[in-house]
């Protein structure tokens, strides 16, 4: 397909290069139209995982549109000298889709988190987007990937919206997107946060870029993974070195 972005590369992954508006508009002319499209919301993390995994590497080849969810990525392009406009974070997509999706009607699957949390979250939806049919919904669960797949594909959904985590949220997308033509996306936590089980950093924190400060003093489990940054910073500068010389 030819996208309709620019992309940025970044450790060997294309990030689109667009705001969250443009980003947003051309996800409405997809849904619209029926196309299969492949969204991953990837922060250093990830790309970091995806370098040691070929495998998972392989799977983000496959996504449609790769967007910079994560300040480390905004700060990579910066240091690799091909800047990217904004952070296009899985959980703000999310709910402008929600908002759009609930004036235009839209039928939604919603797969992930623990089962408390996913009737929260559907009771939320079907609250605060009256618009929005919650075609489907299921725990992340399941043993049978086989009958949950079968069960999204019966609800036939505009929208399907898989909260599992990476890498296994897209590793199911890329194996079963072609069962159904709609938009796959993976949000990793944001079910959480719309359930009000996870909280996200206070706007003040966002706009300072430390939002992952925020995270950390919440989750201290989340420490070790945090790791990550420097190493993939340090990564990052090593390559824009070589490519000056």
């Amino acid at each position: 397909m030819s996208v309709p972005f620019d992309t940025v590369n970044i450790l060997n992954v294309p990030f689109i290069k667009t705001t969250n508006a443009g980003f947003v508009q051309q996800l409405q002319t997809d849904i619209l139209a029926h196309r299969n499209r492949f969204v991953v919301t990837a922060n250093p993390e990830i790309l970091m995982y995806a370098r040691e995994h070929p495998n998972y590497q392989q799977v983000l080849t496959q996504a449609d549109y790769i967007t910079p969810d994560g300040i480390g990525v905004i700060q990579g392009a910066q240091i690799l000298g091909t800047p990217l406009p904004e952070r296009i974070t899985g959980y703000d997509t999310l709910l402008t889709l929600l908002e759009w999706g609930s004036q235009q009607h839209q039928r939604i699957f919603l797969l992930g988190a623990k089962p408390a949390v996913l009737k929260q979250v559907t009771t939320i939806v079907q609250r605060d987007y009256p618009g929005i049919v919650v075609a489907g919904a299921r725990d992340g669960y399941y043993d049978d990937e086989q009958t949950v797949v079968d069960q999204i594909v019966a609800a036939q959904p505009d929208m399907v919206f898989v909260a599992t985590g990476f890498p296994k949220q897209e590793f199911f997308i890329a194996e079963h997107r072609q069962r159904l033509d709609a938009l796959w996306m993976g949000v990793g936590g944001s079910f959480d946060v719309i359930a009000g089980a996870v909280k996200r950093a206070p706007l003040f924190w966002q706009k300072h870029h430390v939002e992952w400060l925020y995270r950390l003093i919440q989750e201290p489990s989340r420490f070790k993974r945090m790791l990550v940054l420097p190493r993939y910073l340090r990564l990052v500068k090593k390559i824009a070195r070589q490519q000056a010389h």
